[in-house]
């Protein structure tokens, strides 16, 4: 789209504005598949649960197409000391290198049940991540003002849930997303979490998202292959509505063709 601004994170452009990720798949060639028929450039992989003893060629990693940027999560972390590690694994390991800017996707868990951020504890895990070099891509709630402070600590985006994780939900609170996207100018904003058909990622996008990260509507779904390529066009459509311009909301009828000037 002409009209567009680039998507850019930490000044690498992309051109799809939905990331995907690697869990929940039947199988690795499923998730291949569907990774493919996403168009994502971006695919997140949760550093503990990779074998990286395993034998060439039966990882995840193996299955990734090569055109992908990694986003090593620290997904399972649940205090700054071990979501710091975790990273630091991830650099070790390879997966947060130069090729992909040094990025890592933060999540610090503050309750097993609902799996909501620690935003405390997100907050000071992002502002020591950054100080080692990392650009930090935090998971956080829908909530302006962790948002912020999340910039403040140094964050490439900021990554609000839409509901709860693995939920399916959808995007619950829209004008919470709207006004995080009014408050927070200086970063992306990634809607994250919640997520369960290609018209909750459109209508994220509406509220002028700069992209979606997707994972379980895709794996969970019939065909994953099949809702990859309808997220896709989801988060494009949405893109476009928001560019566009929605036209405004009435309290009453307004009939679309106007009386005036009718013969009586």
């Amino acid at each position: 789209m002409s009209n567009d601004r680039p998507f850019l994170i930490a000044g690498r452009q992309f051109r799809s504005r939905l990331m995907v990720g690697t869990g929940k798949y039947s199988s690795l060639e499923v998730m291949r598949d569907a990774l493919k028929a996403s168009g994502a450039e971006i695919v997140t992989v949760a550093v503990r649960r990779l074998d990286l003893s395993a034998a060439p060629g039966q990882t995840v990693l193996d299955y990734i197409p090569q055109h992908m940027i990694l986003l090593p999560n620290t997904a399972g972390a649940t205090t700054v000391e071990e979501a710091v590690r975790i990273a630091r694994l991830a650099r070790a390991a390879g997966l947060a290198s130069e090729r992909n800017h040094e990025f890592v996707k933060l999540e610090v868990i503050g309750d097993p049940e609902t799996l909501l951020p620690d935003v405390s504890a997100t907050v000071e895990a992002c502002r020591r991540l950054v100080a080692e070099g990392f650009t930090v891509l935090p998971y956080t709630n829908d909530d302006p003002v962790a948002a912020m402070r999340l910039v403040e600590a140094g964050a490439a985006t900021v990554m609000p849930m839409g509901s709860f994780i693995g939920s399916g939900q959808g995007v619950l609170d829209p004008d919470r997303l709207a006004l995080i996207r009014q408050r927070v100018t200086a970063v992306p904003v990634v809607v994250d979490a919640g997520i369960g058909a290609p018209s909750d990622a459109a209508l994220s996008m509406e509220t002028g998202a700069d992209a979606v990260l997707v994972n379980t509507a895709i794996a969970r779904s019939r065909d994953p292959v099949m809702m990859a390529a309808a997220m896709r066009m989801g988060v494009e459509a949405g893109r476009t509505a928001y560019l566009a311009g929605r036209m405004p909301r009435a309290r009453t009828a307004a009939a679309s063709s106007p009386t005036e000037g009718v013969p009586k």
